[in-house]
């Protein structure tokens, strides 16, 4: 997306509040190209979890984004340090689609979609109400952030089968972790290039790979080649820290005709 097309005026958009709905829910907040509620399960497992997702309904022709939105997007941020009882909140996300917008290319989704999140509690056993504030970028022909606060008391309504459904659901859609015979290995690259080889079932052409950009990294599109049979995606590595991390690693999905995985990859 077009960076001078995304439109960031507080005074058009501004931070509104929805107000707590009589559910494990929350309200709707309302935008011009869709709208967005959090849902939860109600309560929380032994650990101290409460599951949920960021519900978003987009209408028809409107897009938005996956964690990595490429050079100009908005990724979808959730900020729960107004909670309380919550300690973090991570979101997952489904099997993005790649899009060509005539301005970039960029990954993300062009129907509904709900975005899993756990919510881990600070006391397992104590009360928790979630002030979540939103924000992520939906896009027509122009980009527009939504920004609102969301507000969820999970006990309100905590055996809602509706809600634990919908939860249920999204969950269920996530890509399955990578194997050996679905997932990538990473070859010999430069300072300026990740290179994967991909294993997976299903049609090649269907094949596609995603890799975030984070911790300072920033990538290109994938360039497909094939080498002794084999798949192999070359990823354009744009920007990298000066140092590189020594902790964790990259996430990334591989998508096929036969589904999705997803895992982490070493930092190049």
């Amino acid at each position: 997306m077009q960076s001078l097309k995304i439109l960031l005026l507080g005074a058009a958009i501004g931070l509104a509040t929805a107000l707590p709905a009589a559910a494990s829910s929350s309200a709707w907040y309302n935008s011009e190209g869709g709208k967005v509620r959090l849902v939860t399960t109600g309560k929380p497992d032994d650990a101290g979890r409460i599951q949920g997702v960021l519900d978003i309904a987009l209408k028809p022709g409107w897009k938005t984004y996956w964690r990595d939105p490429g050079d100009a997007g908005v990724p979808p941020q959730l900020d729960i340090s107004a909670s309380t009882n919550i300690a973090e909140a991570r979101l997952s996300f489904p099997a993005p689609q790649r899009h060509d917008d005539g301005y970039g290319k960029w990954a993300g989704y062009d129907y509904p979609v709900s975005l899993p999140v756990v919510f881990t509690l600070s006391a397992a056993k104590d009360p928790a109400v979630i002030d979540a504030d939103i924000f992520l970028g939906i896009c027509e022909t122009i980009c527009i952030p939504v920004q609102t606060r969301l507000t969820v008391d999970p006990a309100s309504d905590p055996d809602n089968a509706d809600d634990a459904a919908l939860v249920k659901a999204g969950f269920t859609a996530l890509p399955s972790p990578a194997r050996p015979d679905f997932g990538i290995n990473v070859l010999p690259g430069d300072h300026e290039t990740l290179i994967v080889e991909a294993s997976f079932p299903g049609d090649p052409q269907a094949a596609d790979f995603f890799v975030a950009g984070e911790r300072d990294y920033m990538f290109g599109s994938p360039v497909r080649s094939e080498k002794d049979g084999k798949l192999i995606f070359t990823v354009p590595i744009l920007d990298r820290p000066s140092t590189t991390p020594t902790d964790g690693g990259l996430h990334y999905t591989l998508t096929s005709s036969a589904g999705a995985v997803e895992g982490l990859l070493p930092f190049p």
